[in-house]
């Protein structure tokens, strides 16, 4: 479940008659429990309570209460003994009348009559494995409104199809978006009155919904009419209380959607919310979900962090603004020199879905203009910060108009923030016409014609703020040399998930600058828009993004051209996880890059530590895989750089799994011992060569074949193999058929092979790898060196290499992605002697024979990053001591001085004469 989801149902729970019976299962339930569990702890075989209530262990205590008597009882679950012995993070009484908690892990509290207790549903969410609480507690009415209004747009979707449909649906968006302006003003004295539209909906219409509809058209009309004109447009009285809003956002249909009296019902009650609580930071992205049917599934998945923003906006441009502000201090002609340029900075989104990055940057600003008026003793001072300074392009229109109408709330609540109520509204009505949000393909619509460069301006007009489909920015503006920060959250899509449109969309980027534009993900589109953007304006930009674009073969065919265009990278935030408020969801890795024509002399990198704290350093330079060392590219090898021995893939099936058995099936067979020793052979994937899971497959040489075809066992698995590659799609497997008795490669050690996992997790310090005989193969999810000689394995098993794969090769999510031709192809090692060889031979034997002393332990055992057996760590630390002096004559300090010196070997590894080899795409550059 989601955070949207558990609102709903604890809100459905507080709106049922109180059942002190059923109560604590009912309120688990709501968080996600499922019925097998409710079902053990109702017959108390998982109830722990020692008090006659509900505990479930790891989770709360749950117990009601006699009348009155609720505090008590909360004192005696926190004293239970069972409370502490089942590790409880929650105690929860409640009489159906009064409702008290406690997080015992924090000392939290939560004490409010029962009706309100959904009020407090983010402090719960722990129970449903959502960890970030914080957020969600934060946003928690947002997250009411939004199931809400949710409701409500389903409801009048099921009696109003019509308006579903591709034609009306941006009808239903703009009137949804009506709504919630009209349940804002009302709580924020924008209308004359509290609940004005509420109440006037309520009290005009008819209690049967017959005439809700013609009501708030009514309403609507009024809102688009100015006053002077009121009498002869019809305006009724009880209409005319309401103000002039203009901006476009009431104007054209006033067609309003027929509700039922369920749907009626769901409006005054979202209207009975406090909508002065809205957080236009997050809502947006909210409503977003409610108007997309793709969407709605995830609902209250798409929240973006306040934090997670601010990795982006901070080193982009905001902590230079705190800086000066620092820097000014009381000095008036630096504070006023300081609003000033504020008030020409232009924050540009081109991917800016609902807002999200627009509505914090311009918050942020008010923030920090305000601390500059107060300084200067001018703390009413109206801001000097336009909202068309927070320029976005939008693919789909309802976002973009959601955007616009989010900064319109922002701006609003910063101004009786800082300025106050009168003044608030003084300024705020009518809203002005201009249209700042372009809604169209940021990968076609030309940047600068709504970023324009110093001394142009954009002309084009729109005769209202909400006109969609918008085709470009419709804003008179001329750019008077201020700067232009550009940033996002671009859409990530692989090469692999891109439709022929996104592929034609990137072709018409980067065809006539790299042949190798078909592997990069689609934000790389975002990427070579700015470098474009920024060789004609004053800007910066920075973007979220996969972290396959920092890494493998993506690097050398992307940042190239980048650099091409005279960019570097300014600032970077190195992988970490994107996460949304879904139960259990872990979010998608990503990297966050900053590119400029001319960053300062130091440049920051960015960290996250285990603990979710960021560390950043200064640092001389950033190059493409985030690390603080000169710019390398690192290009696939087909065969060794480096004089290595050729590391080769495992055996790839294509088999139907007709010619892997498990140890049953191989007994099934009926073999004979001899038959077993020439067919059958131990098989290991990564994860059964990393886990130690016995797997086999059917090894048949040519010269047995028919031995194998005459036992009736192995001749039904060969002809299953026959038909399943035949009716492939795939040519190459359709060939393979005429030898269906083997898989694609047959390589196998004569003496041995050194394995290393294509796939490992990037906790353990050491990939996992070692060494096979002659009777045991590996398939695709593998790589190894046939009977090379066993030094080699010092080499895989160090830290060097570690560090080497882990920033040169491709990641999945976070985890290791083994290369032959990035990994090992183009690893440097210096020149070794026969005593390096010899030494690091010893260093693996000692390795091995560590593993070997903790029989049968697997390396999923051996090298879990907590429980590493000191011997073996000492092994491993005696072979990185032997390898780095062959390196540097001594032990490297960090990963990072690893790093250096590898990418210094690796410059000279690819050189000819000293001098870099040179791109084509620079070349042409």
């Amino acid at each position: 479940m989601n955070a949207v989801e558990i609102e709903e149902a604890v809100s459905a729970l507080a709106e049922q008659p109180f059942n002190a019976d059923e109560f604590p299962f009912a309120f688990l339930q709501a968080f996600g429990n499922k019925e097998t569990t409710l079902k053990r702890l109702r017959k108390g075989e998982s109830n722990k309570s020692d008090l006659g209530g509900v505990l479930q262990t790891n989770n709360v205590h749950i117990a009601i209460a006699p009348p009155g008597e609720v505090t008590k009882t909360l004192a005696g679950l926190k004293a239970s003994p069972a409370t502490v012995r089942a590790k409880a993070k929650f105690a929860l009484a409640t009489d159906g009348d009064t409702f008290e908690a406690e997080d015992l892990t924090s000392g939290e509290t939560v004490a409010c009559d029962y009706s309100d207790f959904p009020d407090h549903f983010g402090f719960f969410l722990p129970l449903a494995g959502i960890t970030t609480v914080k957020q969600v507690r934060d946003s928690s009415f947002d997250i009411r409104a939004t199931s809400r209004l949710n409701r409500l747009y389903v409801e009048l979707l099921k009696d109003n199809p019509e308006w579903g449909t591709t034609d009306r649906r941006p009808d239903m968006n703009h009137f949804m978006a009506r709504l919630i302006f009209c349940f804002f003003a009302e709580d924020t004295d924008i209308f004359s009155k509290p609940l004005l539209f509420t109440s006037t909906v309520e009290q005009m219409g008819e209690k049967d919904s017959s005439n809700t509809h013609e009501v708030i058209s009514t309403l609507f009309r009024a809102m688009n009419t100015k006053h002077s004109e009121r009498a002869t447009a019809n305006i009724p009285r009880w209409a005319d209380q309401f103000p002039y809003v203009n901006g476009g956002l009431f104007s054209g249909s006033m067609d309003v959607p027929r509700f039922s009296r369920i749907a009626r019902s769901y409006l005054i009650h979202i209207g009975g919310l406090d909508w002065k609580k809205i957080n236009p930071d997050i809502f947006g992205s909210m409503i977003q979900a409610v108007a997309e049917d793709e969407e709605r599934g995830a609902l209250g998945m798409h929240y973006t962090s306040v934090p997670n923003i601010l990795k982006v906006l901070d080193p982009l441009f905001l902590d230079d603004l705190r800086a000066r502000l620092d820097e000014a201090g009381d000095n008036s002609r630096m504070l006023l020199n300081l609003r000033k340029r504020m008030s020409r900075i232009r924050v540009f989104d081109p991917a800016c879905g609902s807002g999200n990055f627009l509505v914090i940057a311009y918050k942020q600003m008010r923030e920090i203009e305000a601390a500059i008026n107060q300084r200067r003793g001018e703390p009413n001072w109206r801001s000097e910060i336009p909202l068309t300074n927070f320029r976005g392009i939008e693919l789909r229109s309802f976002p973009a108009e959601i955007a616009r109408l989010a900064l319109i709330i922002a701006e609003y609540q910063c101004d009786v923030l800082y300025r106050g109520q009168k003044e608030a509204l003084q300024d705020f009505l009518p809203l002005d016409a201009e249209n700042w949000i372009t809604c169209g393909n940021a990968l076609r619509v030309d940047w600068l014609s709504i970023c324009p460069s110093t001394g142009t301006g954009v002309k084009h007009h729109a005769d209202d703020l909400f006109h969609t489909p918008l085709d470009q920015a419709q804003i008179e503006f001329e750019n008077v040399g201020g700067e232009t920060y550009i940033c996002g959250n671009p859409p990530y899509l692989g090469s692999t998930w891109q439709d022929g449109e996104q592929k034609s969309e990137l072709q018409a980027i980067f065809e006539r600058r790299t042949s190798g534009w078909k592997s990069l993900d689609y934000v790389a589109g975002w990427f070579m828009k700015a470098a474009d953007f920024g060789i004609k304006t004053n800007a910066v930009a920075a973007f979220v993004a996969t972290n396959s674009i920092c890494q493998g073969q993506q690097v050398p065919i992307l940042w190239p051209v980048i650099a091409s265009t005279g960019h570097e990278i300014a600032f970077a935030h190195t992988s970490f996880k994107w996460a949304n408020l879904a139960s259990h969801k872990a979010g998608v890795t990503v990297v966050i890059v900053g590119i400029g024509r001319n960053p300062t002399a130091k440049r920051r990198l960015y960290d996250e530590a285990e603990d979710g704290s960021v560390l950043a350093r200064e640092v001389d330079n950033i190059n493409a895989y985030l690390v603080p060392v000169p710019n390398v590219y690192v290009e696939k090898a087909a065969t060794p750089l480096n004089q290595l021995p050729r590391m080769n893939f495992g055996n790839k099936p294509v088999d139907g799994g007709y010619l892997l058995l498990t140890s049953q099936e191989v007994e099934g067979l009926g073999l004979t011992e001899d038959q077993k020793k020439r067919f059958i052979r131990k098989n290991y994937g990564g994860a059964e060569f990393i886990r130690g899971i016995e797997r086999y497959c059917l090894w048949i040489e040519d010269e047995h074949l028919q031995e194998a075809l005459s036992i009736p066992a192995l001749a039904a698995r060969i002809e299953a193999v026959r038909k399943m590659r035949l009716a492939s799609r795939d040519k190459g497997a359709n060939e393979m058929a005429a030898r269906s008795h083997q898989m694609r490669e047959m390589l196998i050690g004569r003496s041995h092979a050194i394995v290393v996992a294509a796939i490992s997790s990037e906790n353990r310090p050491y990939l996992p790898c070692g060494i096979i005989d002659s009777q045991t193969t590996i398939n695709n999810k593998n790589y190894a060196l046939y009977d090379a000689p066993i030094w080699n394995m010092a080499l895989i098993a160090s830290r060097l290499h570690w560090v080497w794969v882990g920033t040169v090769c491709v990641r999945l999510e976070m985890r290791f992605s083994y290369s032959n031709t990035l990994g090992w192809n183009t690893f440097p090692v210096p020149t070794l002697t026969e005593k390096n060889k010899a030494d690091l031979a010893r260093c693996a034997e000692e390795i091995l024979l560590a593993r070997e002393a903790h029989f049968p332990a697997t390396i999923a055992d051996l090298y879990d990053p907590d429980s590493i057996p000191t011997d073996l760590r000492e092994a491993h630390d005696r072979n990185d001591e032997v390898l780095e002096r062959i390196y540097i004559g001594r032990r490297f300090r960090n990963d990072t001085e690893r790093l250096e010196k590898l990418f210094e070997l690796y410059t000279k590894m690819t050189t000819r004469d000293g001098a870099p080899k040179k791109r084509k795409a620079e070349a042409r550059a």
